[in-house]
């Protein structure tokens, strides 16, 4: 029997999750493995870590282990802005007049402003421990940038972050945190790496993409000693880190007999999505629960919704490892949106299997759609959502809607990623009335896929 929530609810430290969850482990079909794109075959450990850390090269491939402890310095570190607190949205509820409860977990309390914060910290831990000087990212909106510059900053690392052209001229604020926290910050794609000049040759005035700026933070990592490259989303070991929210979300709603029948979440690479709904998805495949699943993107990058489920390159440069996923193909350049972090061209391979699977839903929304949404939010709840968190929010009223036509009194929970603080460019425009929504035709999508490379 479930009791009223309180408005919020928090853990107490010690009831704080001690180890991370891999869903791969429990899933009945497993993720295809990433392939080296010179050979076709799967990636090795000793590949990967040409790239990344060792320890998150392990993380990567570990399709064995449920649970994995969490290092005590970064166990540590997240008792700084841990537990994130799970709020019932009663006034949104009341402003919709709809019997369904809303929920959502806040990962904006801390000062990257977002959930990057909960992979930021390990990644920079196991590059500190494995002896490393530095690291190389990319960033969409700024949220992972801001996240790595801080946890680099506490570990004592050099931080140089790849952001995605658009994204650093709409937010400058974001830019100068990273830079106040000791990051060098390059707008992408450049002229600083072969693969920048590249892509802009071919694409004259391009304003970027997060597949342009992962393949100039790989070719910078693996040409600098010392270095190696991290990724704020899609990877399995970025999706592993956020179950963080998940399991705290998880544990908050049991103390109150109470477990969702709707879990929303905005999808760009998959890392919040994925984090917030493994704990919940691993009781729906063991039976011992019914809930759906719902992916919000937007339109403008629709992978889920109008992509393939096929094996691609991570980025746009081609010189990642292939994965597959549900994609738009490596070459497609979305259109400058507000929500930077959501513009990349594929999908986690965990998030794609499910979605294959039948156990992930998806739905995509245009940007002005997300702003509104965006607006009833801060209206009622009184925080500024990120571009990205609105499509969450979007997800989350269609289905509070949905239970007021059916009459049902269902529990929706929904992932609130960031807050929007620093977008106000984007809610200049929106408040203007001058916001354009872009939808791709199908001839722009379908050039795009024709690039994909020969299938295995």
């Amino acid at each position: 029997m479930s009791r009223e929530i309180p408005y919020k609810t928090y853990l107490s430290e010690e009831e704080l999750p001690t180890a991370w969850y891999n869903l791969r482990a429990l899933m009945p079909g497993k993720c295809a493995p990433l392939l080296n794109p010179g050979t076709g075959q799967p990636m090795t450990l000793a590949e990967l870590s040409q790239v990344f850390c060792e320890e998150l090269a392990k993380q990567e491939l570990d399709e064995e282990h449920e649970f994995i402890p969490i290092p005590q310095p970064v166990f540590d570190f997240y008792k700084m802005f841990r537990p994130s607190p799970l709020v019932r949205a009663y006034f949104l509820e009341k402003a919709l007049d709809t019997p369904a409860h809303i929920y959502y977990k806040f990962e904006g309390n801390n000062t990257s402003g977002s959930h990057k914060l909960n992979s930021a910290v390990p990644q920079a831990y196991y590059a500190k421990a494995q002896g490393l000087k530095g690291v190389t990212t990319e960033t969409g909106a700024g949220q992972w940038g801001t996240a790595l510059s801080m946890a680099c900053a506490f570990f004592h690392l050099d931080c140089h972050v790849f952001m995605v052209k658009c994204s650093y001229e709409q937010k400058p604020h974001r830019r100068e945190v990273m830079r106040t926290y000791g990051a060098d910050v390059t707008p992408s794609p450049s002229e600083t790496t072969e693969i920048g000049r590249k892509i802009l040759a071919e694409n004259p005035g391009t304003t970027g993409s997060l597949g342009c700026a992962i393949s100039e933070a790989v070719e910078r990592a693996v040409t600098t000693p010392g270095y190696r490259y991290v990724l704020g989303s899609v990877l399995n070991q970025v999706l592993m880190h956020q179950t963080i929210i998940g399991l705290e979300a998880k544990k908050a709603m049991e103390k109150y007999g109470i477990f969702p029948d709707v879990i929303v979440g905005c999808a760009g690479g998959g890392s919040n999505l994925g984090g917030l709904i493994s704990p919940f998805v691993a009781d729906t495949l063991r039976g011992q629960r019914k809930c759906r699943y719902v992916a919000v993107e937007p339109v403008a990058c629709p992978s889920l919704t109008r992509g393939k489920y096929a094996y691609d390159f991570c980025d746009t440069g081609r010189v990642c490892p292939l994965a597959k996923m549900y994609t738009l193909g490596a070459s497609y350049m979305p259109a400058a949106i507000h929500a930077g972090g959501l513009r990349y061209h594929g999908m986690s391979t965990m998030l794609s299997e499910l979605h294959d699977q039948g156990i992930l839903e998806a739905m995509a929304v245009s940007q002005t759609q997300v702003f509104e949404a965006a607006r009833t939010f801060a209206r009622t709840e009184g925080i500024l959502p990120a571009p990205e968190s609105g499509h969450a929010i979007y997800g989350a009223i269609q289905e509070a809607l949905r239970c007021k036509r059916e009459g049902k009194a269902e529990n929706i929970l929904f992932g609130l990623s960031g807050t929007g603080y620093f977008d106000m460019v984007a809610y200049g425009k929106f408040n203007d009335g001058v916001m354009q929504d872009y939808v791709p035709s199908d001839e722009e999508i379908q050039a795009a896929l024709a690039k994909l490379p020969p299938q295995p």
